[in-house]
């Protein structure tokens, strides 16, 4: 009798224990929004990223198995601000029922420019969003993800700190960039340096040769020291553009994505401190 009503306990609660392990699924549409998601949502979390590491969100093209994967979600995170202009029609053919989430809510924008990221009190934000959406779509880990979003957002005030301190030791007439397209507008912003792109916000926008040569003129004119290339970008353009100027070319810097793991940028935290010292070893 005891046996037998073991066993009916048993096969009662296995249900129940494998719901409780059961991880909440999730989509983000970038590697960095990704990394945000699995940092706040931790061991509770099933992150998956549809632009991959070294991918890039301006000219993604959704697969069929994408489509899979969105209709399997529960939550969407997105950047929103234009940058994923293939969203709609990928959440459309999968018939996803999905939240979407759009990360950059509250933050204040620039122009046309999505890179809000770029901005750490931006990142502050959107983890906000990020505590506030998984505790809303799994309550019991309420506490869990408000615990560990409070951790990273003091991780990411030390950044911003760094970032400001290291920045300051800087001549400011050294402090004038040029990187393959404009994805710096928010760090400029927040942090004093000038950038200078011959493509717009979007690495689809077409370069033309009245652009470059103007900026091969602002940097012979304001004497620019060097000029960076972008993880996602084709380094040709670049590379002539230092060749006929004479300037430096910087260390690699990452923009859109992370790099994949092994690289000098597999997260957020990474990316941000790698860009810094490829911006100040080459501007000093």
């Amino acid at each position: 009798m005891m046996k037998r009503l073991a066993l009916s306990v048993a096969l009662v609660l296995m249900p129940v224990l494998a719901l409780a392990q059961e991880k909440l699924e999730t989509i983000a549409s970038m590697s960095i929004l990704g990394d945000l998601v699995q940092q706040v949502g931790g061991t509770r979390v099933n992150v998956v990223t549809l632009v991959a590491a070294g991918g890039d969100a301006h000219t993604f093209q959704p697969t069929p198995n994408d489509a899979r994967r969105m209709a399997q979600a529960r939550l969407v995170f997105i950047n929103g601000l234009g940058l994923e202009g293939w969203l709609p029609r990928l959440v459309q053919a999968s018939g996803s029922k999905a939240t979407v989430i759009t990360l950059s809510k509250g933050v204040q924008v620039i122009g046309r420019d999505p890179h809000a990221w770029q901005d750490v009190a931006n990142a502050k934000i959107y983890i906000a969003n990020i505590v506030e959406a998984l505790s809303a779509a799994d309550p019991e880990g309420k506490l869990f993800y408000q615990t560990r979003g409070d951790a990273y957002r003091s991780e990411l005030d030390r950044l911003d700190a760094d970032i400001r301190t290291k920045l300051a030791q800087i001549a400011p007439e050294r402090r004038r960039v040029i990187t393959s397209h404009d994805a710096f507008g928010y760090f400029a912003k927040a942090y004093g340096l000038s950038f200078i792109a011959p493509q717009g916000v979007s690495t689809e926008a077409e370069v033309s040769s009245r652009d470059v040569a103007r900026i091969i003129r602002q940097i012979r004119a304001d004497k620019i020291p060097a000029v960076f290339l972008e993880n996602i970008s084709d380094p040709r353009l670049m590379t002539q553009i230092a060749h006929e100027t004479g300037a430096k070319i910087g260390a690699p810097v990452f923009s859109d994505s992370l790099s994949p793991a092994g690289g000098k940028a597999p997260t957020y935290l990474d990316m941000m401190r790698n860009n810094l010292e490829a911006f100040t070893q080459a501007l000093h």
